[in-house]
Parts: C-alpha cells; sequence; structure tokens
C-alpha cells in the first residue's frame, strides 16, 4: 500500500514538473506571445481530439448556455496564457512563474462571488501575505522596470486564470476533463487566429520543435497527468505538490536559460509560495 502511495506521489510530482516547463519555453520560445500561444492551442487540441476518440469520451455540448460558458472560459483562458507568456518575456521565469501562483489566493477571494461559499476573513491575511511577496519582487512601481512589468503582467495572468477556474467549475460534474480542455482549446484556436495575420510568425520554421513541446510535454501530457492524479489525491494535497511548478521552473531555467533568481526573488517567492500551502492545509482541515 505504501508502495502505491509512493507511486502516485511520484506520478503527481513528474505531472508537476512537465507543467513547470511552460516557465522556460515561454521565455525561449522567440515569437509574439499570441502566435505561441495560438499554436499551443491548436496543437494541444488536435492531440487531446485523438485521446478524446481512443479512450471514447464524447465530445457533445449539452446546452447553448454551456457553450457561452466555454466561450467565457476560453477567453479568460487566453488571456491567462497571453499574459503569462508577457510575463516571462519582460522579466525572468522566476517572477513570471511565481507572480501567476498568486491565483488561489485571488481564486479564494473572488469564490464568494461565485458561489454560496462564505467569505473567510483569514484570505484577507493571505492576500495580505501575497502582497508582502509581491512588493519584495519588486518594490517600486515604473512600468520601465522589467521586474515590475513581468509582475503586473502575471498577476493579471493570475486574475484571468482565477476566472476561468471559477467559471468552469460548474462544468466539472458534468463534463470529463479532457472534454471541457478540448472545447476551451479549439474556441481559443478560432479567437486566436486573427493574430496570424497581424503579428509576425515567420520564426515557426525555427520554432517548431519548442512549441510541439510546449503543446505536447506541458500542456496535453502534463495537465492530462494531473487531473488524473486527482483520482489519488485530495484537491489539497495535489494544490501542495503542485505549488512547487515555480520551484522546478527557476531550476529548469538554471540550467537552460542560466537565470540566477535574486534574494528578492526567493524571499517574496517564499511568502507566496506559503500562501498556497497554507490554504490547501485549510482546505483539508475543512
Amino acid at each position: 500500500m505504501k508502495d502505491q502511495h509512493f507511486k502516485h506521489v511520484l506520478e503527481l510530482t513528474f505531472a508537476t514538473f512537465l507543467i513547470s516547463t511552460s516557465g522556460a519555453l515561454g521565455k525561449y520560445i522567440d515569437m509574439p506571445a499570441p502566435v505561441t500561444i495560438w499554436w499551443r492551442s491548436i496543437l494541444a487540441m488536435l492531440i487531446l481530439l485523438g485521446y478524446c476518440k481512443f479512450k471514447n469520451i464524447k465530445l457533445k455540448i449539452h446546452t447553448k448556455k454551456d457553450l457561452g460558458g466555454f466561450i467565457i472560459a476560453s477567453i479568460f483562458m487566453a488571456l491567462h496564457w497571453i499574459t503569462y507568456f508577457i510575463a516571462l518575456q519582460k522579466s525572468s521565469v522566476a517572477i513570471g512563474m511565481l507572480s501567476l501562483f498568486t491565483f488561489p489566493i485571488i481564486t479564494a477571494l473572488l469564490e464568494p462571488l461565485f458561489s454560496k461559499t462564505k467569505f473567510d476573513i483569514m484570505h484577507l491575511l493571505l492576500g495580505a501575505m501575497v502582497l508582502l511577496g509581491i512588493y519584495i519582487l519588486s518594490p517600486e512601481i515604473d512600468f520601465e522596470n522589467d521586474a515590475f512589468i513581468g509582475i503586473f503582467f502575471g498577476l493579471v495572468s493570475a486574475l484571468c486564470y482565477a476566472l476561468r477556474i471559477l467559471i468552469m467549475k460548474q462544468y466539472v460534474t458534468t463534463y470529463h476533463g479532457s472534454h471541457l480542455m478540448f472545447y476551451q482549446l479549439l474556441i481559443m484556436g478560432i479567437m486566436l487566429s486573427p493574430v496570424l495575420i497581424f503579428l509576425d510568425s515567420s520564426n515557426m520554421a525555427t520554432q517548431y520543435p519548442y512549441v510541439i513541446i510546449l503543446a505536447l510535454v506541458t500542456t496535453a501530457l502534463g495537465h492530462t497527468l494531473f487531473v488524473q492524479s486527482l483520482n489519488h489525491f485530495k484537491v489539497s494535497t495535489a494544490s501542495i505538490i503542485g505549488s512547487t511548478q515555480p520551484i522546478f521552473g527557476i531550476i529548469i531555467a538554471y540550467f537552460f536559460l542560466n537565470e540566477i533568481p535574486t534574494w528578492n526573488t526567493f524571499f517574496g517567492g517564499l511568502l507566496i509560495l506559503s500562501t498556497v500551502i497554507i490554504e490547501s492545509l485549510r482546505t483539508r482541515k475543512k
């Protein structure tokens, strides 16, 4: 039994590692963020289509209202990915990923507006910890400062991701996870198609190996394994292990991009990730 549990922990950690490759890839790929996200969406969508056909997962949308929800969630998902990649390109992998990982607390603060969940005063304290962590990452508000620009877009990305999670939460009991992700990727691909006309995509000839890795390893394989791991763990446990994503991302960026985080990044990141762990532990006890 212990061996099986250890195996599941390793699988979840491996899935987290795969997802964390988005940081270094997003920084390294030399194309405008919307173009990269279009390719990521289309390639990952085709991979998931094949997976759904193989697993005989029906790709039917039950109502027009559900379709409307999918479209709104897809808009926020597209904004989340685009702003996240801008954050990575403008600053560093460490700052981009740590800023994004404010999303669990943003989600907790917004959830009472979307459901009957009662407001928890503890979330204000955790929110204050996040703000302090952000301040340590970049103590000055200056749009000419790369670190601040990265944090700004990272926070916008976190907000969009939180809104996408809250919208999609109502559909997880009636639709398979791969079904939901497939339609979000399809809708994003359709919405972002004009960027191929207005933005430069000529670099795709040299960047396609990295875009394929992003679509296959990070998006399709990483997220699928992570969702499957929820069959063996509570969401709170998965969240704690998932909070190691920025740590993996920083290590990958160190070896492949020669990025060395500052002490401010370490201390600010520690505060931000601590809020994720604290909230996950509190959720487990409820």
